[in-house]
């Protein structure tokens, strides 16, 4: 035990819009005692770290925003710059700065029996009633152990931690990867560089991308906070009929959006053999679902090679790759696309609960959590964006406030009884995961034919929510108290 703690009421970990939004829940409920905590030198989350050619969020801006926080958007579909300007907003705006330490790379934290520990590698160590994790599941990125990736003499980086010195001009560049943020890097880097080799693994989906430039009218109408809330609405319930191809009629699902996608193929791709690299085997929703008009023209450039699953990647050496056919692609420059650690990594520090119980012992078998959020042996531990929250189909900022209406309604019932600490029972916790992944069978995420980052090492489906996103929020907004200890 650290005898030069700083004591707080609370410590949130990370400084992205899951902590933003529970800082603000917070204040506003008058618990002004707390700290935010942020490994890198600067605040903001995803959309400040991830600054990669292209990078634009996939959710309407209008909705993909905090529910509180209108703001007058420049286009429908908001790219890196302006949401890292709409964060740096909300965190002045609400006096976030002065409460976070940055450069806090937690390492470790632990139940004392009446408060958390947080330790830091640099920053020193918290304690706190309450400890909010915050740190968001796409934080820990991947790069798979390809054999010889270390002699490789180039440049590498992942499109976590885009390197921005590294002029592309002219150069011989790989991008390994396909999904969403590959979706973006390859048309943003593909007129500039010399060749473009694309190492795609399983394709995705594609669907055209419904943006639109506001005017400057439409932007400050879209800024006004019943226009905002008007226009929010409206997409949201748009959006909320996802759910009914992806859990309730493959059917519709199959006849409606993938026939659409084949379609986009067909109008964007006139080489036959490009087209059936492209084309997936999987159901559309099985995996991300990504929106672009630019990916397929991109991938047909005349400077571009895909290189699919036949021909994927064998091994590195100094001045390039070696494919699995015996090819070898001279390259000047790597980029990683390759995803994050999402599933049974979602927590990327260790955490030790009551009785020395540690949470990836806890978690073997698969993340599990009561909506969530909570966990059995963790008292006062809230997780955001915990297991099976994802949302496939609207904005998981959504789902983080609803979250939060259980979190603080669980934080005051603590305080409101005088007592030290609360904890979600083994029994109410077990009841709703079975739930969870019995609603999970009768979805395109368990039964659509492929693999993806949704889906644990156990085969589970963690990334997911099985449903309507309302439905999550209305059990988040009910706090049982008969399903918790409060000591």
């Amino acid at each position: 035990m650290s005898e030069t703690a700083t004591t707080h009421t609370v410590v949130i970990i990370g400084s992205g819009f899951g902590g933003q939004c529970a800082a603000i829940e917070l204040r506003k409920r008058g618990i002004e005692d707390f700290v935010l905590l942020e490994r890198r030198d600067f605040m903001g989350g995803t959309w400040c770290q991830n600054s990669y050619p292209g990078a634009a969020v996939d959710v309407q801006s209008p909705l993909y925003s905090i529910s509180s926080e209108p703001y007058a958007w420049s286009q429908m579909f908001a790219d890196q710059a302006e949401l890292h300007e709409y964060t740096e907003y909300v965190i002045d705006k609400h006096g976030l700065r002065e409460r976070t330490v940055t450069n806090a790379n937690v390492l470790e934290v632990e139940w004392l029996g009446e408060c958390w520990e947080v330790r830091t590698a640099e920053a020193g160590t918290f304690r706190a009633q309450f400890l909010i994790n915050a740190s968001g599941p796409l934080s820990t990125p991947v790069v798979p152990p390809f054999p010889g990736r270390e002699e490789f003499a180039g440049v590498t980086f992942h499109t976590n931690d885009w390197n921005h010195e590294v002029d592309l001009r002219g150069k011989k560049v790989a991008v390994v990867g396909s999904g969403a943020s590959a979706a973006q890097v390859i048309p943003a880097i593909q007129p500039e560089v010399g060749e473009l080799h694309v190492f795609q693994r399983t394709p995705h989906w594609v669907m055209p991308r419904p943006d639109r430039v506001f005017t400057p009218l439409q932007r400050r109408l879209v800024g006004v906070p019943a226009i905002h809330k008007a226009l929010r609405t409206a997409i949201y319930w748009q959006l909320e009929t996802r759910v009914i191809g992806f859990k309730y009629s493959e059917r519709m699902l199959k006849k409606v959006a993938q026939q659409k996608a084949l379609r986009h193929i067909e109008r964007q791709i006139e080489d036959p053999e490009l087209r059936a690299k492209v084309t997936p085997d999987y159901t559309i929703g099985c995996k991300r679902i990504i929106l672009s008009d630019t990916l397929y023209p991109a991938l047909a450039a005349e400077n571009t090679t895909l290189h699919d699953r036949t021909d994927g990647i064998d091994h590195l050496d100094a001045t390039g790759i070696v494919t699995a056919q015996g090819e070898h692609v001279d390259l000047d420059v790597i980029v990683w696309s390759t995803g994050y650690d999402a599933t049974d990594g979602a927590v990327s520090y260790p955490i030790i609960g009551r009785d020395g119980v540690k949470l990836d012992a806890q978690w073997s078998e698969f993340p599990r959590a009561y909506l969530g959020t909570t966990i059995p042996n963790f008292p006062n531990l809230f997780v955001m964006v915990g297991p099976n929250t994802g949302i496939g189909h609207t904005s998981a900022i959504f789902v983080i406030e609803s979250q939060l209406l259980y979190i603080m309604k669980a934080i005051e019932a603590t305080r409101a009884a005088g007592a030290t600490s609360i904890e979600v029972t083994p029994e109410a916790e077990d009841a709703y995961t079975t739930m969870i992944h019995r609603e999970m069978k009768k979805t395109v995420w368990q039964n659509g034919g492929c693999h993806s980052w949704y889906q644990s090492k156990s085969g589970h489906v963690i990334a997911m929510f099985p449903g309507f996103s309302f439905s999550f929020r209305r059990m988040a907004n009910r706090f049982k108290r008969a399903d918790h200890v409060i000591v």
